[in-house]
């Protein structure tokens, strides 16, 4: 069975990309359109990963990583920050609040795809 990865991005060519990589790639997206969106999908269940943008509005996605890392089921699979920040506080603020790790925008789909690879088992 495919495994089931959550995109949470405000940007729908992001999230376009982001899936069109994924799902050639063999896995299963479900797409959110900011942290709100994101939190009320994963309480559907089902997800085994999730990448997310920083900066959303709304619900931004250190917040999105803290709300999931409180519930039971996403304490321990990956989340992936995808964004354009590369600020080391920002970093240090998402590793924080419980991100495995972090993808500069503009990203290449191999790299993507490197990062999944390497976290999702």
């Amino acid at each position: 069975m495919a495994q089931t990865i959550l995109t949470v991005d405000d940007s729908a060519s992001v999230r376009q990309m982001v899936g069109f990589t994924l799902k050639n790639a063999g896995y299963e997206v479900v797409e959110a359109v900011d942290g709100r969106d994101g939190v009320a999908k994963l309480s559907a269940g089902g997800i085994n990963m999730i990448i997310t943008d920083l900066n959303m509005p709304g619900m931004d996605g250190i917040e999105l990583i803290r709300k999931a890392r409180a519930m039971a089921q996403y304490k321990f699979i990956p989340i992936i920050l995808l964004t354009t920040e590369s600020q080391d506080d920002k970093k240090k603020e998402g590793k924080k609040a419980g991100a495995t790790g972090w993808i500069i925008k503009p990203f290449k789909p191999e790299q993507l795809l490197g990062v999944v690879k390497k976290v999702l088992r």
